[in-house]
């Protein structure tokens, strides 16, 4: 994240382990129309997917600090609502590393996804 962050382009990374232990990031990609920003754990599982077999352990999110925040930390982030639903759509089994930290299913923190 560190490397990578721009503000505003680039303020969140995700990391995705698969079951076979390798590794795939992703960074968010940001844009002047805000509907077309995509967030970093999407970048990430399509990594996964195309660069691997699409199986997946574990992920996780981090942010950078904001310029004119205090603790300028690199911090552990919950996946947002919508990148919630895409994980439990391609590994409802997967681990999320949430703050503290901790780790929980994504059923545990999607309890009542959408349903077609």
């Amino acid at each position: 994240m560190r490397k990578h962050h721009r503000p505003f382009w680039h303020t969140v990374a995700a990391a995705i382990r698969g079951t076979d232990g390798r590794i795939w990031t992703g960074v968010h990609l940001g844009a002047t129309v805000g509907r077309l920003s995509v967030c970093a754990e999407p970048i990430a599982l399509g990594r996964a997917i195309l660069e691997g077999d699409g199986t997946i352990d574990t992920i996780v999110a981090v942010r950078h600090p904001k310029p004119e925040e205090l603790d300028q930390s690199i911090a552990i982030v919950s996946p947002c609502g919508a990148c919630r639903e895409l994980i439990l759509d391609y590994a409802p089994d997967a681990r999320i590393i949430l703050p503290g930290p901790m780790v929980r299913n994504v059923r545990e923190i999607l309890p009542h996804p959408y349903r077609r």
